[in-house]
């Protein structure tokens, strides 16, 4: 039987009408502004089916900039995200899809960063303010933001995780949810690890020094 939390029960603290068009439209952006790593100069927001319909009148436009601003779902300053997103020139657009996706309330965001690099980013808002990661990049993945977790993007060859996971082992970090993401056998692959407990810095950069690993960053529990 699942144990419910007041959070499932209550719903989010959150500045807006709907906790899935609002709330959880932050929540998405604001991991997604922490993947990309850097300042951020553009972004494009693809929107589906019901994100696509009702983004104005629920205020999933504005929770979006919110979020890519850094803003949690319950900042007062999130009805005012597009002045201060302008303020720090920070170009926004929304784009309607009609393709399918896979939930109503989807986004991708197109992120374009001070240094000319773009990533991609979709996720879903599944309701109640919560959200599911999708895809990085155009590699599927499937994470939800609840817990400490490590991305790693890397060299699909043996020993990688192997030398992941002993440094776990080596910090006492217990591994709660472990998956491994590619295009195909030897390519370029991410793999996502949700924690029980707080990964250190020291931990992140000794992981980023393992040979075959281009890059390592850490998602702060939403």
């Amino acid at each position: 039987m699942r144990e419910y939390s007041v959070f499932d029960i209550m719903g989010p603290v959150m500045i807006g009408p709907s906790s899935s068009h609002t709330a959880g439209a932050a929540r998405l952006a604001k991991i997604a502004r922490e993947i990309v790593e850097e300042d951020i100069s553009e972004v494009e927001f693809v929107l589906y089916e019901s994100f696509a319909r009702t983004y104005r009148g629920h205020g999933t436009d504005k929770a979006l900039v919110a979020g890519i601003l850094g803003f949690d779902p319950d900042d007062e300053k999130l009805p005012h995200s597009f002045e201060i997103a302008r303020q720090q020139g920070i170009k926004f657009k929304f784009t309607e899809s009609d393709e399918e996706s896979p939930h109503p309330n989807t986004v991708k965001m197109i992120i374009t960063g001070k240094s000319g690099q773009k990533n991609s980013i979709l996720g879903c808002s599944i309701g109640g303010g919560n959200v599911l990661l999708k895809e990085i990049n155009g590699i599927e993945v499937e994470f939800t933001g609840e817990y400490e977790t490590l991305i790693t993007n890397h060299i699909d060859r043996p020993g990688i995780v192997a030398n992941v996971t002993k440094i776990f082992a080596d910090y006492k970090i217990n591994i709660a949810f472990m998956r491994v993401y590619r295009h195909s056998k030897g390519d370029k692959a991410i793999m996502v690890i949700e924690s029980d407990q707080k990964i250190p810095d020291v931990a992140k950069e000794t992981i980023k020094n393992i040979d075959g690993i281009l890059n390592a960053i850490i998602i702060n529990p939403m």
